[in-house]
């Protein structure tokens, strides 16, 4: 799994996951994403397009991030997923707490 990270977008930062968030990956993207809150960070798109598969524990970090930004007056939305990972938050039902957004222009324009 590859994360890059745009900072200050409109005050929002891009985390860019490429490959495969499993239980093996899935804390990297947690300590990265925490990393930006621990900056007071806390408006975050988390940009999918890259991610060829996903597993419930990156659905659970998905999930952390958006409480720890949400408890901070933040959030943290979807951009580009990519066909499995929409497939795997859809199946998951989680497309009801994660906002969705085709492109991560308009992913920030909702800060």
């Amino acid at each position: 799994m590859e994360i890059s990270i745009s900072e200050g977008q409109n005050r929002v930062d891009v985390v860019t996951v490429a490959g495969r968030v499993d239980s093996a990956t899935a804390p990297e993207l947690e300590k990265s994403i925490r990393g930006q809150f621990d900056k007071n960070h806390h408006q975050i798109v988390v940009d999918l397009a890259g991610v060829e598969y996903m597993s419930s524990a990156g659905l659970r970090t998905l999930v952390s991030s958006l409480k720890t930004a949400k408890s901070h007056g933040g959030n943290v939305v979807i951009a580009k997923p990519s066909d499995r990972a929409r497939e795997v938050i859809e199946l998951a039902g989680l497309n009801a707490v994660l906002a969705i957004y085709d492109d991560v222009v308009d992913a920030v324009r909702v800060f």
